[in-house]
């Protein structure tokens, strides 16, 4: 049994579940219990508040754990990165007062900063001969500067809209962040085995995110023209109908080259034109 430590509320805990549902791990999310078995693979899913998984999988608490990179590099706990997993994707930036004007990073000198992620700021000011003020807050860091408690924050950023609230405006991007799935460096064997299992499954899942499968029926003599502008991942296949003088391309396409491709193949005489989601993608 593997366990797998996982946030218990908020975008990251979403995203993860998700993840797990559509890799075919069906387990139950009830917030009121920590610990709990997947019906159908060998996982238990252990949930925790997202600064407490760095720690639980580096004592061996949990065996895995999907936490954000900004946590991941806060605790500079001593785990494994297994493999990003590319969403819950946000930044972590140093904002001041819309109305300062901002010369560069020698602006924060002397200044105080409000955070939440002391240790990645003061690794950050020191690499770049800066010294602050840290002061360290948790919750609502984005209003620190209007109540007159700091100059600056420095916190997650996403889409930027707390920050237009607030009144203040990113100037330096630290570091970009995503969810990681992390490992405990001592893993059995067995335990070993069933992460490649889920490793797989994760690729899988990967692999077919923003991809379309396409079948059409396609006039024989027009179906070397066809492949010709099919981007696919492989070859794609083709096959004879009972109709005389037709065939069958069955292809999968990405979605940011889809239409485009979809309106040559009706210029080419391609007709019965389907396209279909691709859940899962075997590699």
């Amino acid at each position: 049994m593997l366990r797998i430590a996982v946030q218990s509320k908020g975008r990251l805990f979403e995203d993860t579940m998700a993840l797990l549902s559509e890799a075919g791990i069906k387990v139950s999310s009830s917030k009121r219990t920590l610990l709990v078995q997947s019906s159908n693979f060998p996982v238990e899913v252990l949930y925790l508040r997202d600064d407490d998984i760095p720690q639980s999988v580096a004592t061996g608490v949990a065996d895995v754990g999907i936490v954000g990179h900004n946590e991941f590099a806060e605790r500079a706990e001593d785990a494994d990165i297994v493999r990003p997993l590319g969403f819950s994707k946000c930044r972590l930036s140093l904002a001041i007062p819309k109305a300062v004007d901002y010369p560069g990073l020698s602006w924060f000198a002397g200044k105080k900063i409000a955070t939440s992620y002391p240790g990645i700021l003061k690794n950050y000011l020191k690499q770049n001969g800066v010294e602050a003020d840290i002061h360290v807050i948790t919750g609502s860091v984005e209003i620190a500067p209007g109540i007159g408690l700091a100059d600056a924050i420095f916190d997650i950023v996403s889409s930027g809209s707390t920050l237009v609230s607030n009144n203040l405006k990113e100037v330096e991007v630290v570091m970009q962040s995503e969810a990681l799935l992390i490992g405990h460096k001592g893993l059995s064997e067995e335990k070993r085995a069933i992460l490649d299992e889920l490793l797989f499954r994760i690729e899988a899942v990967k692999s077919a995110e923003d991809k379309k499968y396409v079948l059409m029926n396609v006039p024989t003599d027009k179906v070397a023209d066809v492949v010709a502008v099919l981007p696919g991942a492989k070859s794609p296949t083709v096959m004879p109908l009972a109709q005389e003088g037709w065939s069958s391309v069955h292809t999968v396409l990405d979605e940011k080259c889809f239409w485009h491709i979809i309106t040559r193949l009706k210029e080419l005489g391609a007709q019965g034109i389907l396209v279909l989601p691709v859940e899962k993608m075997i590699l």
